[in-house]
């Protein structure tokens, strides 16, 4: 979205493309005088209108500005067309239009902006004719907005105001005024305004005009054209605002006109009083306003008033974004385009009120809406009643509590403040009112358009792209049907997908993350398929009152009190309360718009003089120059906006280098609003003195090189949205794992490789499209079951909140009843026949063995599933006849998860035998043959694993092992975790609750990082990407920055609170490989290494390097700092650095053999004075001892240690992780040694990978990160 900034921000003319004076034309006027002095008054006709005059920037000839002119055209030629009007010829004069004294010397054409027509634009500004008066009336205001054939949008805002007709009258061409005659007094004749800008500033350039009409009514006519051409060269002079908090106020005489900036570059500007719609419509009108745009309608508002037709329609395409209306916009239509409403693709249009019963009788299958009476209806002409769907209910009735809700009258808001004397103060306090209601009803929306499509997530595939829009229906409810079918098929629903998939943090995207439930964050967390909790299932019947309770967490959770038989573990004292229930049915919505700040551009005197202009580019300069000296050292967002402005300053000035250097110190600031597309067209119309000049600057060259060689984002091949449909072909393994996968069943290709297996027993491996068709029905059909499941309120009591009910035996004899068996993630029981009740059988902890045995009745053998508990003497036994062989192979892989998910602590284990369990039911539902039972054997892995290969956890490991998560889970295959940075909550009142949580940052391959929540272990941030290379270190910088060093020699800042990563610093010319802060120092510093032996000392604040020194490495891989000294890994030595620069010392193996040893890691101790080091591919430590670093280091072998990847200091021990054997197999191993001692401690089974980082939290855990074959995260108790 940068680049897409930049484009609109790419042209010197700022706010204007355009601005055009129009009327009737002179020689109807004068035939009109005729008329009128032969017949009096009584006959007042209607005129046609047409341009009269046209300003288009530049409007400094190239004479008096040769550089910014140049400079102009260079940048702007590509978005200009000519354009000759056929009537007249237009004068010569560069900023005037196709109007002229038609006696006048032919001219050159003129560059019009694309996308305004000007044979369209007469009709357009006077939708209802040029109508003479008899008396004077009020100025009157509407809004356009036009459209060019690529589909690019541009903004009119149209004053129409009166003056009187004379005999003489002013045609514009400078002629003499001369006096009125009696014949013509009393008549008054309509003129137009209007003002084309690539922004929506509806309220903005409506005071502009507003002011401009105050001048035009006192001047003389041949005055009237340099009023407008000065104003207009004032418009074209204000820069637009970049996204962000800054707004541009410019004094208009009388009125201080603020032109607002987007919020950020995602969302659009808000110009306009959003409460519109709502003053005229109920809240249910409005929603059905909303299902006819978002179902695509042909759609025609009606009103009697020409501005409310633009601003009501753009107000409803301001309540749907991100949501974008994909059709023909053409909100205001003349009567002679009233044919345009025949078109039979969808569209919204607007007409005058005068024509609805005309377009109610012409035209079939519209949605007319009267804006005026606040009225529906279809037109009369259809051949049926239009079926036009309601929104989701739910969605609906939070929408109309919160919108009645609404405060939408200012008068109330501020009867209790004094009376304003000023007229600015007064618009400024409006002002303020109308940015809190904006705000309040953007969230309204939003949160209605989330409500709406919040699910739609769970239904895509995000590696092949694929929506199942099928399976997405049969979760919504039988009154919504109807609605998400029509939704389902629409352009703009498709774009919306489009968006989901690429990753794109919108608004909607922010809301969703921000509103999630905590049984969300545990569903994202999950690799089992999906069923209705407990508690959910306790919600259908009766919704409980929820009571919100914030609590401050800011420590890690207590981890020893984790209970595992739990779907995620946490310790409930500090999990945090679900309130998403009650705040989404709160008719009380408390939001506050974020802060906002203002920029006053200084007056602009003589705007046609170059050297005016260039006067006034200087005290823009100078002005924001010295905004940017007052702020404070972490006022970056404000920084950012400065930069922003001032390169564009410098760039309309012609100063290029000064604009580049502008947008370098951005890009550093905030590389979100970077306007890479300006700045990469900027440097290529530079000229080769000027390039090489730029290039002679190392921060300069480095962007030149970002810009100009960074290849753009590869097209993809196939970047639509796929719609899930079964196979028609048969298939071999690789294509039946990309079905599976987009089928949503199973991501691990593992598994699925497995099922393929399954499925295949006894036949040649390939899958065919009956066997798919049967198995993915099967599965359907168990999840729709699953979703039906009725269970007694008195099992609420039994059964934990998140267990869910995953398979459900048929009616069968028990020795405790009959009754049905059920499964859930944690136990079996049984629900009697005939009575409501709840008989527990076992849990999976507690189970001691499984046997599937005969049972003689009479002549019968009835097969029977006994289950022996470690609790109960009592066997229990069910004849499940037919069913039992598979319910013995689903308890064994339960029984068997559970015991390995005790045993290592994972959680993740016994989602893996759910979905183990789930597949062998639809293995065996697909097939139906006497083979049926030993193919679903196939997936019974972990029970194979248990008896087969069993491995058995060290009892150490067990101990110290407190829990695991998978930040891998939900891809197709594991993936290496690089780095690991815990960073502590904070108590922060102002801080949304989870923004004071400690949080788990994990690094995985090319660029991604997840955020988990440490409080809880769920996901806090699903993924972003700094980046596309590997990340090598991380690093908190005060309490609101996360740094990340990357493989691509670029230091990317993470603001913790938002997210994201706008800030870049790529004064590195080698990969970053070190990261460390030097603490109690203000302003902080960041002290950053690269291979190349570069060491950059940072001031957070500023972001500017303070100090920088070279080593003579080529293999720098880390750093430390203590006491103002830097000790350095430079390959095999250590290297002593003071903060200044200066070399003291240097440590390294003085063997021969040794001396080509590669160091890996190494942690300085100094309280024990003491530096341990560890070699690449080595299983020895070397201890210095620092007192006398002369002497050879003392060495400690690691047993049954083959490598040593990495180490930390916590408390006083040292945590050593690498790879080793165990059992007879490599595992990554870590090795707690005793600092004083220097004996190893524990030695510890953390991975069946190599450990490649570990991190310490609140020096209480260490968590441990695996590589790719696991990639999985250990966290460890520090003893």
């Amino acid at each position: 979205m940068a680049d897409t900034a930049a484009g609109l921000l790419s042209l010197p003319s700022g706010l204007l493309e355009l601005c055009a004076l129009l009327g009737a034309p002179r020689d109807s006027l004068r035939g009109l005088q005729q008329v009128a002095h032969k017949r009096g008054m009584k006959n007042l006709s209607s005129l046609a209108p047409e341009v009269l005059s046209v300003f288009v920037p530049p409007f400094t000839t190239k004479e008096d500005g040769q550089v910014t002119g140049a400079v102009c055209t260079t940048l702007g030629k590509a978005r200009r067309r000519s354009f000759r009007k056929k009537r007249e010829k237009p004068r010569t004069e560069p900023w005037k239009g196709p109007l002229g004294d038609s006696k006048g010397p032919d001219s050159e054409d003129i560059s019009i902006p694309g996308g305004v027509d000007l044979l369209a634009l007469p009709q357009l500004c006077f939708p209802g004719g040029v109508c003479v008066a008899s008396e004077p009336k009020d100025d009157y205001v509407h809004f356009l907005v036009l459209t060019d054939v690529c589909g690019n949008r541009t903004f009119g805002v149209v004053a129409q105001y009166y003056r009187p007709l004379h005999d003489e009258y002013c045609f514009y061409n400078g002629r003499t005024h001369q006096e009125p005659t009696v014949s013509s007094a009393g008549r008054f004749v309509p003129f137009a305004v209007c003002v084309v800008s690539r922004f929506p500033y509806y309220n903005s350039l409506k005071d502009c005009l507003s002011c401009l009409l105050t001048h035009l009514k006192l001047c003389k006519d041949f005055e009237v054209d340099n009023h407008i051409k000065d104003f207009a060269a004032r418009l074209s002079l204000i820069p637009s605002p970049p996204p962000g908090p800054l707004h541009l106020i410019f004094n208009m005489k009388p009125l201080q006109v603020v032109f607002p900036s987007r919020a950020d570059p995602e969302s659009p500007i808000i110009d306009l009083d959003l409460h519109l719609p709502l003053l005229c419509f109920s809240p249910e009108k409005v929603l059905q306003i909303l299902t006819c745009i978002l179902t695509e309608q042909r759609i025609v508002f009606f009103s009697s008033d020409w501005a409310l037709l633009t601003l009501v329609a753009e107000c409803f395409m301001v309540y749907l974004h991100p949501l974008q209306w994909q059709h023909t916009f053409v909100p205001i239509l003349s009567g002679q385009m009233l044919d345009f409403v025949m078109a039979p693709t969808s569209f919204l249009m607007g007409c005058h009120l005068d024509h609805f019963e005309e377009v109610n009788k012409e035209a079939d299958g519209l949605v007319l809406i009267d804006i005026d009476h606040g009225s529906i209806t279809c037109s009369r002409s259809s051949d049926k009643d239009m079926d036009i769907p309601d929104i989701p209910l739910l969605p609906a009735q939070t929408f109309i509590q919160r919108i009645q809700s609404l405060q939408l009258h200012p008068e109330l808001h501020l009867a209790h403040l004094s009376s304003s004397t000023d007229l600015n103060e007064g618009r400024a306090r409006h002002r303020a009112w109308q940015q809190m209601l904006n705000c309040k009803i953007q969230h309204i929306t939003l949160q209605l358009l989330v409500s709406i499509f919040r699910d739609v997530r769970n239904h895509l595939n995000y590696e092949h792209r694929v929506f199942n829009s099928e399976e997405f229906l049969k979760t919504r409810a039988a009154g919504d049907q109807l609605f998400y079918k029509q939704v389902l098929d629409t352009y703009m629903f498709h774009s919306f997908l489009k968006a989901r998939l690429n990753g794109r943090m919108d608004a909607f995207a922010r809301m969703d993350l921000d509103t999630q439930s905590e049984e969300d964050r545990v569903d994202r967390m999950l690799i089992s398929p999906r069923r209705p909790t407990v508690e959910k299932m306790a919600s259908r019947k009766a919704l409980p009152l929820h009571i919100t309770h914030r609590r401050m967490v800011v420590s890690m959770p207590n981890l020893q009190d984790i209970s595992l038989p739990e779907l995620l573990p946490r310790n409930s004292s500090l999990r945090i309360m679900d309130t998403s229930c009650c705040r989404s049915s709160s008719p009380v919505l408390n939001v506050a718009p974020k802060s906002t700040y203002t920029f006053k551009i200084p007056e602009i005197h003589f705007p046609l003089v170059s050297q005016c202009v260039q006067a006034y580019y200087t005290d823009l300069i100078t002005l924001l120059s010295k905004a940017m000296g007052l702020l404070g050292p972490g006022d970056s967002l404000l920084l950012a906006r400065y930069f922003y402005l001032r390169g564009l300053v410098h760039l309309m000035q012609g100063q290029l280098l000064s604009a580049l250097l502008d947008f370098q110190n951005l890009y550093k600031t905030d590389i979100g609003i970077f306007p890479a597309d300006l700045v990469k067209r900027m440097v290529e119309s530079m000229s080769a003195s000027e390039r090489a000049q730029a290039e002679r600057m190392p921060e300069l060259r480095r962007l030149i090189t970002e810009v100009l060689d960074k290849p753009g984002e590869a097209p993809k091949a196939d970047d639509a949205v796929k719609n899930f449909e079964l196979p028609k072909k048969h298939m071999q393994l690789s294509d039946f794992v990309k079905r599976v996968q987009e089928s949503g069943i199973v991501k691990d290709a593992v598994v699925i490789q497995r099922l393929f297996d399954a499925l295949t027993v006894g036949h040649q491996k390939q899958i065919d499209p009956e066997t798919f068709r049967d198995f993915y029905t099967c599965w359907k059909e168990t999840e729709a079951e699953a979703q039906e499941v009725s269970l007694p309120a008195l099992l609420m009591d039994h059964l934990d909140k998140n267990e869910c009910v995953y398979k459900l035996s048929s009616s069968v004899k028990t020795n405790r009843g009959v009754g049905k068996i059920a499964m859930t993630q944690k136990r079996l029981f049984l629900l009697p026949e005939g009575r409501p009740g709840y008989v527990e059988i076992a849990t999976f902890r507690n189970i001691e063995e499984v046997k599937s045995t005969m049972v003689v009745f009479l002549l019968l053998r009835i097969p029977t599933l006994k289950i022996k508990t470690v609790a109960k003497k009592e066997v229990f036994e069910a004849n499940l006849k037919s069913e039992c062989d598979l319910w013995h192979l689903m308890v064994k892989e339960m029984w068997a998860g559970k015991k390995l998910a005790d045993d290592y602590k994972d959680p993740q284990y016994i989602q893996q035998a759910l979905t183990n369990v789930l597949l062998m039911d639809a293995v065996v539902g697909t097939l139906q043959s006497p083979n049926a039972i030993y193919a679903a054997s196939k997936l019974s892995y972990f029970d194979k694993m248990k008896n087969e290969m069993p491995m058995v956890v060290p009892k150490t490991t067990s101990e110290t092992l407190k829990h695991r998560i998978n930040p891998s889970a939900g891809e197709t295959a594991p993936q290496a975790v690089d780095v690991l940075l815990y960073t502590p909550g904070r108590l922060d009142p102002a801080e949304k609750v989870e923004d004071a949580h400690p949080k788990l940052w994990c690094a995985l391959n090319e660029g991604k990082v997840i955020v988990f929540d440490a409080s809880s272990w769920t996901t806090h941030q699903h993924c972003f990407k700094v980046g596309a290379s590997k990340v090598n270190c991380m690093v908190m910088a005060e309490h609101s920055q996360v740094w990340v060093g990357s493989e691509d020699s670029v230091i990317y800042i993470i603001n913790v609170h938002s997210m994201s990563c706008n800030k870049q610093l790529t004064d590195h010319r080698a990969a970053v490989t070190g990261l460390v802060v030097q603490d109690g120092k203000k302003p902080s510093e960041v002290y950053s290494c690269s291979l190349d032996g570069t060491v950059l000392a940072w001031n957070v604040s500023t972001l500017r390097v303070t100090n920088r020194c070279q080593l003579q490495s080529s293999s720098l891989t880390s750093i430390i700092l203590y006491s103002d000294r830097l000790w350095c890994c430079t390959g095999s030595s250590i290297v002593v650095v003071t903060v200044q620069g200066f070399f003291p010392q240097e440590l390294r193996l003085k063997n021969s053999g040794e001396t080509r040893r590669p160091f890996q890691a190494f942690q300085l101790l100094p309280e024990q004075e003491q530096l341990w080091v560890a070699c690449s591919g080595h299983n020895e430590l070397y201890i210095w001892s620092l007192k006398d670093p002369g002497q050879p280091p003392q060495r400690i072998h690691l047993q049954d240690c083959t490598e040593v990847s990495c180490m930390i200091c916590v408390k006083r021990q040292i945590w050593v992780g690498g790879r080793g054997m165990s059992q007879g197999k490599p595992r990554g191993k870590i090795y707690v040694m005793d600092v004083e001692k220097k004996v190893v401690e524990k030695e510890l089974v953390a991975h069946t990978d190599t450990v490649r980082t570990l991190c310490s939290a609140e020096d209480r855990y260490v968590l441990s990160g695996a590589g790719q074959e696991e990639g999985k995260i250990a966290i460890w108790k520090v003893e």
